[in-house]
């Protein structure tokens, strides 16, 4: 894949949406399930729901593979995507979760409802623009304490590039960390984790600030 400039005009969530729509399948055959996922990243979000209280949220869940293997650790999950052929996918194969369709930007949550976020490369193809949109949904739906987890991709500036699907941004971890700041939130950890054969990946753990900071 190659870089693409370094800003980039905003993608409609209907363009996200089709984009996925029409690979779905072949996304789902590479990466929904729980093999592909690296070690690291299963101990950080099965750390994360450890500690979530109540219901939680799989925002962007995808072929639902990690929203079904948290409910299968007890969590009190349901998984929302924009993608219909994600949410068909991931009822068919895990009938045993909560699948809902969607969007990170009006999320269908009372406010202060649940106890954790999960936001695990859902945001990836947010705008710098538009981001804060749905960061400012999760800080509204999380209950004062609430924990949310968000994985990204890492890289020095803030940048679009080439994704396979559609594009995506790269984001300097502690950038991204102030956004989720400014949306109510106090960041409790970053992460960042580099290989030879991947581009690098970060995380951001945040929890729900009180109202008056």
């Amino acid at each position: 894949m190659t870089d693409g400039p370094r800003t980039a005009r905003p993608e409609s969530p209907v363009v996200v949406r089709t984009a996925y729509s029409g690979r779905a399948v072949e996304y789902a055959d590479l990466l929904g399930s729980m093999a592909s996922v690296h070690p690291s990243d299963l101990q950080l979000v099965s750390s994360w729901a450890d500690r979530i209280d109540g219901r939680a949220l799989d925002a962007g869940c995808g072929p639902g593979h990690w929203t079904a293997y948290l409910a299968s650790r007890g969590l009190d999950v349901r998984g929302i995507d924009l993608v219909p052929e994600f949410i068909e996918h991931a009822r068919i194969h895990h009938p045993g979760a909560r699948f809902d369709l969607g969007s990170l930007d009006a999320l269908d949550a009372e406010t202060g409802s649940v106890g954790g976020v999960l936001a695990w490369y859902s945001l990836i193809h947010h705008h710098p623009d538009t981001i804060g949109v749905p960061l400012t949904e999760f800080a509204r739906v999380l209950r004062t304490g609430g924990e949310l987890l968000i994985g990204c991709f890492v890289g020095a500036s803030v940048e679009a590039f080439d994704h396979a699907v559609v594009t995506a941004y790269r984001w300097p971890v502690m950038e991204l960390a102030e956004r989720v700041r400014r949306a109510g939130f106090d960041i409790a950890e970053t992460h960042t984790r580099t290989s030879l054969d991947q581009r690098p990946h970060g995380a951001i753990l945040a929890r729900r600030a009180d109202a008056v900071r």
